[in-house]
């Protein structure tokens, strides 16, 4: 019996070989020439400069004496270094206090926004109701609200709330405004979750409740860390809202607050302010850091579906 070889044809496998290439390319191990990682990496050192050099003028300016702030030296330590801004905003101006208010009220704001997400977004996911496109759409629509339109009726709301000079008020208003985009985040990653998991938990005799905190609200640990931090940053960084609810106590300032006194009508202190920035970003720092591979993953994971 004679057997027929087919004809090889060398057209068939070059293609098939441009393509593993150019897929090869974008491989975390695509054994790339010496030259070529080189350049990439000079590339990114050169973003990275970019990116740290602000922070690096002013930590310098942080450290000047405050008779030359004003100094046109760019040396990044001056040669007349010294600490005192730091001392003076840390211990005189109440830096500290500062710092204390703020994070009291941007952890409760982010743990309340987180809760009323987690809970909303469940439902939005899982259960079919009237109305749910056009209300998650509409919760979507009020992110395009800038915030300065938000400060008459937030006030009015206060004022008659009696919220005024409250941290209550700084919280509640705080986590209305940032629950309607973490609803969509973890509406995102609650529809990567296959549902059999929770008709698996609920025949082996768990109830819905007992399945969303048993199942789904670990599973989506990386979701619920991005959203945490979105609020988190959210608050820390907020200015006009807490201008107009907290007012000008001395007490009860948040740290933004309290860095735009710093800022006389003739003088800026530029010294103490660049030192107070400095301190202030250490926390948001430590935080990210500390969280940053939950949120990778949950801003990626959260996106595949929607």
């Amino acid at each position: 019996m004679t057997i027929n070889n087919p004809t090889y044809d060398s057209s068939v496998e070059k293609p098939q070989k441009t393509k593993a290439r150019k897929k090869s390319f974008f491989h975390a191990n695509r054994g790339d020439s010496t030259f070529k990682r080189t350049i990439i990496h000079i590339i990114l050192i050169g973003y990275c400069l970019i990116s740290v050099y602000p922070l690096l003028r002013i930590f310098s300016v942080s450290l000047r004496p405050g008779n030359r702030v004003l100094s046109t030296d760019l040396s990044i330590i001056p040669p007349d270094a010294t600490f005192e801004n730091y001392r003076i905003v840390l211990f005189e101006q109440g830096l500290l206090q500062w710092i204390w208010n703020s994070i009291a009220v941007t952890v409760t704001t982010a743990i309340i926004g987180l809760i009323i997400a987690a809970t909303s977004a469940y439902a939005f996911s899982r259960y079919k109701f009237k109305g749910r496109s056009t209300l998650l759409i509409y919760l979507l629509t009020t992110q395009m609200i800038p915030t300065a339109m938000l400060m008459v009726p937030l006030y009015i709301l206060a004022i008659k709330l009696n919220m005024i000079g409250t941290y209550r008020g700084l919280i509640i208003a705080y986590s209305v405004t940032s629950v309607p985009f973490s609803i969509w985040i973890l509406k995102g990653y609650y529809d990567t979750i296959p549902i059999e998991l929770e008709e698996a938990a609920i025949i082996d005799g768990a109830s819905p409740l007992q399945a969303f905190f048993k199942i789904i609200l670990p599973l989506s640990t990386p979701a619920l860390a991005t959203t945490f931090l979105f609020n988190f940053s959210q608050a820390w960084n907020e200015f006009l809202i807490a201008r107009i609810i907290l007012g000008s106590q001395e007490s009860i300032l948040t740290w933004p607050l309290g860095l735009n006194r710093l800022m006389g009508q003739y003088l800026v202190q530029w010294g103490q302010y660049n030192a107070a920035a400095i301190i202030v970003s250490i926390p948001v720092m430590i935080l990210f850091l500390s969280m940053s591979k939950y949120m990778i993953s949950g801003l990626t994971l959260g996106s595949v579906k929607g």
